[in-house]
């Protein structure tokens, strides 16, 4: 931490100019306006040039007040008073406006912080049919006014911190007065507070220092640029973490079937949402297996498969040189390349490469006899199943269990394949976030959780101990 110098006595506002060049390395970017005996100084771009001249530069020049009437003179609201010649630094560079008076002890700044923004926009990562369409932005104080504006409450509690040493990065912590649990606010407090690095520019930074089980594939916080999501996570007892120049805020604590939960459950009939997850639950067990089980069976287990499926199997996989495993390894790889390559290219691009790039693959590892035509299917039905899953964090853990079951059954079949689930279960059972058992409410088994689960149930159902059932209809009323 840097040592905190108060200003040498009364100012001097030629040694104070001389004093922030040097401090700034005689940045081209810093303003400095002589009027009389006053000093102005700010950071070009990150204030509003034109407040500056209306509200402080003009009434200026038009009087010649001392430090006592200088805030009177001055229309900008917001001003604060600082002696500590670091912290006028630290303001300098957030966009503040200094305000010097020669021979006086302390300066003024002023707030006229104007950053270049993303305006709001639809949400990238997480697009729905029905539901609000805006999605967080860059700006921690736009966001706040976006959840703000979902949650009408003075249970809204926050806690501020400035992380890295050279970004000086806002992070926010903020919860419900009530309903959060208040040993999980204090631990998340406790491990914020701990926090020493240099830099924070994205809030993945903060997530790495105060997760669970650093090492382990899955994750054990949630992110979302959706403010209602952030609302509802609150609701729940959920904190929130939000971190300056990203649009991406942290919900702890988080369960393991929370990934697979969408926020637009909630905004379709309970009937439709719950055939929507029952879909999505199926995906993911494909997604997760069905490579691994037709290496298992192809290689191990054949009788398993009818006999005119078998034939149909084997004369496909007669003209391929490699093992099933192999085939599968090859088309995996394959496909996992494919997608980074559409992540990372213009929009409109990656999507003519996800098609022409999907057929041309497919079509020539077959005719070339590399991967045999059931392989192909098999990965192209867990490709499409994977897309299912709403978290994207997530799919990276499947992806690697996947690879990981592919190895077990190719190597020791269908007993490989249960080893690697049972070492699953026992491990994903001993995982904690912020002290919540990773499972529930599954492991330890809550019936109160089970009401919002694999079956979204309806939200008076949901919210029984808050919100009274729906009236009965009454038909002798409405004739």
């Amino acid at each position: 931490m840097r040592q905190q110098a108060p200003l040498d006595g009364t100012i001097d506002t030629l040694q104070l100019q001389v004093d922030i060049n040097q401090q700034l390395g005689h940045d081209p970017d810093l303003v400095f306006v002589s009027i009389r005996t006053t000093l102005i100084a700010y950071i070009s771009g990150l204030v509003d040039a034109e407040r500056v001249e209306r509200e402080i530069i003009k009434p200026l020049t038009e009087a010649q007040p001392s430090i006592e009437t200088l805030s009177s003179h001055v229309l900008t609201p917001e001003l604060t008073r600082v002696d500590i010649f670091e912290s006028l630094i630290d303001n300098l560079l957030t966009g503040f406006v200094m305000i010097a008076e020669q021979g006086q002890q302390q300066v003024l700044l002023a707030n006229l912080i104007s950053l270049p923004h993303r305006g709001i926009e639809k949400p990238e990562t997480e697009s729905g049919v029905r539901g609000p369409r805006e999605g967080f932005t860059e700006l921690l104080e736009t966001n706040i006014a976006l959840l703000r504006r979902r949650l009408k409450t003075d249970k809204i509690r926050m806690k501020t911190w400035q992380i890295g040493a050279l970004t000086q990065t806002e992070v926010r912590m903020i919860y419900l007065d009530g309903i959060a649990d208040q040993g999980i606010v204090d631990e998340l407090t406790k491990r914020i507070s701990a926090i020493h690095i240099d830099a924070v520019l994205e809030s993945n930074y903060i997530e790495e220092m105060i997760r669970d089980h650093p090492f382990s594939i899955f994750p054990t916080m949630e992110y979302t640029e959706r403010p209602d999501v952030v609302a509802g996570a609150l609701l729940e007892g959920k904190v929130s973490i939000f971190t300056n120049n990203t649009p991406f805020v942290l919900l702890a604590p988080f369960q393991f079937w929370s990934a697979f939960q969408s926020s637009e459950d909630y905004y379709l009939m309970f009937t439709s949402a719950t055939f929507i997850r029952l879909i999505r639950t199926l995906s993911i067990v494909l997604a997760l297996l069905l490579p691994s089980l037709y290496v298992a069976i192809t290689t191990f287990h054949p009788e398993m498969l009818p006999t005119n499926l078998l034939l149909s199997v084997a004369g496909a996989r007669e003209a391929s040189p490699f093992p099933a495993l192999v085939e599968a390894l090859i088309m995996e790889i394959t496909f996992e390349a494919l997608r980074e390559a559409i992540l990372r290219l213009p929009r409109v691009m990656g999507q003519t490469v996800s098609i022409v790039g999907a057929l041309v693959i497919g079509q020539a590892v077959v005719q070339a006899g590399i991967v045999s035509t059931p392989m192909v299917i098999v990965v192209s039905v867990t490709g499409i199943a994977s897309f299912m899953i709403p978290r994207y964090n997530m799919t990276f853990s499947i992806r690697i269990l996947r690879l990981l079951l592919l190895l077990l059954a190719g190597t020791l079949g269908f007993v490989g394949i249960l080893l690697g689930l049972f070492t699953l279960t026992i491990y994903l059972t001993g995982i904690r976030s912020v002290g919540v058992p990773y499972m529930g409410p599954i492991a330890p088994l809550k019936l109160k959780g089970l009401r919002d689960f694999l079956v979204r149930s309806p939200h008076w159902l949901i919210n029984r101990d808050t919100v009274p059932p729906p009236p009965k209809f009454n038909k002798k009323r409405h004739e």
